[in-house]
């Protein structure tokens, strides 16, 4: 049964006569894709049994619903995040048996990932479908994303020629009727990406297709566990604006009739569309489950008489449109065609060992490089830390159009009209004061308070071409991104071997020392991240550095996580005068805060100042102190840290999160393995307590790193 609703469920009425506008050679181009994508996991499932790949995820009972959005999609037009058993989807679009098939052995000339990814993991630029990772539900934010953008370019077209010029360019393309599709299981709704990704989607009415392909199953979790009621288009039909239609994905008619009318929805920009087709899973979820162990025979069976191969098989012969001997020999030369393509795929060349460390980074733009060493140009009175912020972002995005800054509270105001009424808050710490004012509320906006969304929006638009600065309001309430930022935002270079790429800018206030901060407004945790290959972790200490490497990282070609300290936001003893519109710091250079000559203090963020406050009181009681701030911490500056160590003999490692684990183990155990023989005393570490920061403020102290450990541990190191 068909059913069509924006706001409630409706029949759909079927033209099955007409065929819905499909002419013969169209029909018999769809059972072919449909059969051999069945195919292709035939042999995938044989070549898995011979041991000649190495996972097998399959399509099946999928391929009528997908063949039919394949047909309705645009190739190289629309964008895709495809889900694993969207086959036949993307045969229709493009992809070849042989494309496949060099995914499923791992080759080197594998277009989706260079035998990085399992197979059924979709991507090709040249169709615009995007790499997709095998976490569930996470495409659904990035598809949001990815629609933005859509919007964006229509009136930024100034955004859309420098994204074109910008590394990766000859993949950004904009068409004004184009749209986003974006597929799942009904498993992945239960993810809370999904809801997260409708309420956005509704509420900007983005031009986004979900297909939500219903299986009965989340392997082997049945769906009215997993759903409640046991159906997802009733849970969403009240959503605004939103058209939903529930199908039998398994007839193609009714798939091709109902997705139509869904596709014309979206594209006409009415809002977003989501389709739920009841399809069937008439082979395990993969080759490392067994249906049997769950589903009964009878279950099996009636999927059995579902199957949308041999429905569409008899549909053909019945119509008159293909006769049997017609049917056998199409079923033979696909049966050829799967032979030949498994037989160029099992003789293609793998990868080399040299390609494992290929596209963890950009190839093109090395933000450690002199390139971005640059000499400031000061004027203007002194500026705090988050001043430094507003004025480089305000900077940039006049240079930059692509520039979208987004986040919790980080508008001035999200009712324009409000505006000529009201000063703006612009952050909840001021630091993108004016910037809607100055460049509207396309460009700077509020997003709703949920972390993951935020990140994987950011994900979306940056993949597109856009160069999204996203704000976590809080390092503490970042955990929710934990995935998107993981597993989708530092991986996808890497996994898509560098046919997308995802240059966004994650601000994030960080740290402690707030008087009153407490457990969830003081934490730190940056080790967490530089353990993430793939993204740049930077942590300034001075407003000078704000400025300088904020810049680097919006104009790097690579995901950044800029950590702002909270306490050190404005202060007055790290200010400095504006630098200049074109003032850029190197990645991976540190700074010589303070030279001496008997000890070494290797830190960063907030533990500098305590640091130069240590070493002005050993000083006066003549002892030297050498003061290294390390700015950014993935990469760090190796070098830096060797020079000091030669040059003293003694180090401390000091930094503000808990001891046990934190970023300076890394450092001291590297110390340790390479710079043995510089050292006269263990290298030390001064850090935090293996507990949490507490509200009060002498519990505080207590609990943080303070000026009089630091001067402690330079005491014990020289004793020893």
């Amino acid at each position: 049964m068909a059913v069509q609703t924006q706001t409630r469920v409706k029949v759909a009425k079927l033209d099955a006569n007409k065929y819905h506008g499909l002419d013969r050679e169209t029909l018999i181009h769809l059972y072919r894709t449909m059969f051999l994508s069945r195919r292709l996991d035939d042999r995938e499932i044989q070549l898995k049994r011979q041991n000649k790949i190495y996972f097998q995820i399959s399509s099946a009972g999928h391929e009528a619903v997908t063949a039919a959005m394949g047909l309705l999609l645009r190739p190289g037009v629309d964008w895709l995040y495809a889900y694993y058993r969207d086959r036949a989807l993307c045969l229709m679009l493009g992809v070849t048996p042989l494309e496949t098939l060099l995914q499923a052995v791992g080759a080197k000339d594998d277009p989706a990932s260079g035998g990085r990814q399992m197979p059924s993991h979709w991507g090709h630029p040249k169709w615009n479908i995007v790499s997709k990772s095998s976490c569930t539900g996470t495409q659904f934010v990035q598809a949001v994303g990815a629609a933005e953008a859509t919007l964006y370019y229509q009136n930024h077209s100034k955004a859309l020629a420098q994204a074109k010029r910008a590394p990766l360019g000859q993949y950004v393309h904009h068409h004004d009727n184009e749209i986003v599709f974006v597929s799942a299981g009904d498993g992945a709704t239960s993810e809370g990406e999904f809801w997260e990704s409708l309420n956005a989607a509704c509420a900007k009415k983005l031009p986004l297709l979900y297909l939500i392909e219903d299986n009965g199953y989340a392997i082997s979790v049945p769906v009215e566990v997993q759903t409640a009621g046991g159906s997802i288009s009733k849970l969403v039909r009240d959503f605004p604006g939103l058209h939903v239609a529930e199908i039998d994905g398994t007839d193609l008619l009714e798939s091709y009739a109902v997705g139509k009318e869904a596709v014309d929805y979206v594209r006409q920009r009415r809002g977003p569309a989501l389709l739920h087709a009841h399809v069937i899973r008439p082979y395990s979820h993969s080759l490392s489950d067994d249906e049997k162990l769950y589903k009964t025979a009878e279950e099996r069976e009636e999927e059995a008489r579902r199957d949308p191969i041999s429905k569409f098989s008899l549909f053909l012969v019945r119509e008159g449109l293909l006769d049997q001997k017609e049917i056998e020999a199409l079923e033979a030369d696909v049966d050829r065609e799967v032979r030949e393509a498994g037989d160029q795929a099992l003789a293609a060349e793998p990868p080399s060992i040299d390609s494992i460390r290929v596209n963890v980074y950009s190839p093109d733009v090395d933000p450690t490089s002199a390139a971005f060493s640059a000499e400031p140009q000061f004027h203007g009175a002194p500026k705090t830390m988050v001043e430094m912020v507003a004025a480089t972002l305000s900077d940039e995005m006049a240079r930059d159009e692509r520039i979208t800054v987004f986040g919790e509270d980080v508008a001035d105001a999200s009712r324009d009209e409000n505006l000529k009424h009201v000063k703006g808050k612009g952050g909840v710490f001021k630091a993108t004061s004016g910037l809607q004012r100055k460049y509207g509320h396309d460009r700077v906006f509020n997003t709703p308070l949920a972390e993951a969304s935020i990140v994987g929006r950011a994900i979306g638009m940056a993949t597109r071409g856009l160069k999204p600065v996203a704000e976590i309001q809080f390092f503490d309430y970042i955990w929710p991104a934990m995935m998107q930022i993981r597993s989708e935002l530092c991986v996808l270079r890497w996994r898509s071997n560098g046919n997308f790429k995802c240059p966004a800018v994650l601000r994030v206030a960080i740290g402690g020392y707030l008087t009153g901060g407490g457990i969830y407004h003081s934490q730190s945790g940056e080790s967490i991240f530089a353990h993430c290959p793939g993204l740049r972790v930077v942590i300034p200490s001075t407003a000078l550095d704000v400025a300088g490497l904020l810049r680097t990282a919006i104009r790097c070609d690579d995901p950044v996580m800029f950590l702002e300290h909270k306490h050190l936001y404005r202060q007055p003893y790290n200010r400095s005068e504006y630098p200049g519109p074109d003032y850029t710091v190197p990645f991976g250079k540190a700074r010589v805060v303070k030279e001496g000559s008997e000890v070494s203090i290797v830190t960063f963020g907030a533990i500098v100042h305590r640091a130069e406050v240590a070493a002005a009181q050993l000083e006066r009681e003549g002892i030297s102190v050498e003061i290294i701030d390390l700015r950014s911490l993935s990469p760090y500056d190796w070098d830096a840290i060797a020079a000091t160590v030669r040059k003293n003999h003694r180090v401390i490692v000091a930094y503000e999160d808990m001891l046990s684990w934190g970023f300076g183990a890394e450092i001291a155990a590297r110390i340790a393995d390479e710079l043995f023989e510089e050292l006269d005393a263990p290298v030390k570490r001064v850090a935090a307590m293996d507990t949490f920061c507490a509200y009060q403020p002498k519990l505080e102290d207590v609990i943080l790193p303070q000026t009089e450990h630091l001067v402690s541990a330079v005491k014990q190191l020289l004793e020893y």
